[in-house]
């Protein structure tokens, strides 16, 4: 069996350095929001270049914080895609506001910048721009018209840590981003986390607020929150992991080369970087017309894929008929009916990527695509 992701393998891979670090918190009696977690959030600010870094509990909840610290609520309007994970709509519901979906580029699968301003409208408050599969979205392009219009703009990096585009790393652009640490990411807790970025004070102060009950002193509620904290034994793993998160990613780039290299003569399936973008490959996604059959054919001999995301947001049935912008989004719907996503973690080894690549074009050249 080749897996399509095995976070144990990256514990293995640095389990003295995780074991010892979770003893630590073990021994020192303090598991929330203690010294892990405060030098985490300033290790990994330091390494996006940024100022401040907000621990919460996962990576919906730093969305949701996020969305709340710009003053996003009810009546609100936020501008974002369909072809991402649920979350990201989930995380703009949960502040009242209402999701409006534009189209994604083709071949590149995040927002398309060219669809913006024909989607803001007087209740327009934000956007949501997602940098997927590892691929960093045209997020300058993103930028200006979030300028030009005065609105408020959350990267969500839930599958790019470390990526970066025109040499500055996404989560580094907008006025805050979020970052995901389920144990598949490229950097991955061994449970639930997430992060608010920002270098915006009154930003920081405010998530640092609203995931803790809205306390500034304990006990006393200044404004309304909840509770959504980064544990301490997820925080030292973590802090153990970013040390080779740049490596790790290297490795990821390194395996995407090899499958190019050994379907170079279908092109067309393969996934595309974007000018200027450092792609880390948090997946490796290939698109093929007969993607079911291509899933079966390879589940059936051992290889681990999926599809993400196998259904837009718009057509599934909690949101079917009721996002704004969901009656036209051509690319999102032809992304959902072709993409699969191929093994990929920095543990895979080489002859893997040749066997996963034998078996994908045994099955076209017995389908006949070209």
């Amino acid at each position: 069996m080749i897996p399509l992701a095995n976070p144990k393998a990256q514990y293995l891979a640095h389990q003295q350095e995780i074991d010892a670090a979770i003893a630590a918190v073990c021994s020192s009696g303090r598991y929330i929001l203690g010294e892990q977690a405060h030098l985490f959030e300033q290790e990994f600010a330091a390494y996006l270049g940024l100022k401040y870094a907000i621990g919460v509990g996962s990576g919906t909840e730093a969305l949701h914080i996020a969305l709340r610290a710009c003053g996003v609520g009810e009546g609100d309007e936020v501008i974002t895609v369909s072809h991402t994970a649920v979350a990201t709509v989930a995380a703009i519901e949960l502040c009242g506001a209402r999701a409006v979906l534009v189209d994604i580029e083709d071949p590149y699968y995040t927002l398309n910048p060219e669809l913006l301003e024909a989607a803001i409208t007087p209740r327009t408050k934000a956007i949501v721009a997602v940098h997927l599969y590892g691929q960093p979205a045209d997020i300058q392009a993103i930028v200006e018209v979030a300028r030009r219009y005065g609105l408020h703009l959350i990267e969500d990096c839930a599958q790019a840590h470390g990526a970066s585009y025109l040499g500055r790393k996404v989560g580094s652009w907008g006025d805050c981003a979020c970052f995901s640490f389920y144990p598949t990411k490229n950097l991955g807790a061994l449970g639930d986390g997430g992060l608010v970025v920002t270098n915006d004070p009154q930003l920081a102060e405010r998530a640092r607020l609203l995931r803790e009950y809205g306390w500034r002193e304990r006990y006393i509620s200044e404004i309304a929150g909840w509770n959504s904290r980064l544990d301490e034994i997820q925080a030292a793993i973590l802090r153990v992991k970013l040390k080779y998160l740049d490596g790790d990613n290297a490795l990821r780039v390194h395996l995407a080369e090899l499958y190019a290299h050994e379907l170079h003569d279908y092109p067309d399936l393969l996934p595309q970087t974007r000018s200027g973008a450092y792609h880390v490959f948090h997946l490796y996604v290939i698109r093929v017309p007969r993607r079911n059959e291509l899933q079966t054919f390879l589940n059936e001999r051992g290889i681990g894929c999926l599809v993400h995301y196998p259904q837009p947001i718009h057509l599934q049935p909690a949101y079917l008929n009721r996002l704004k912008g969901s009656d036209h989004l051509p690319q999102t719907e032809r992304a959902a009916r072709e993409v699969l996503s191929l093994p990929m973690y920095p543990e895979l080894e080489p002859q893997a990527v040749l066997q996963v690549c034998e078996a994908v074009r045994e099955f076209l050249g017995y389908v006949g695509v070209k």
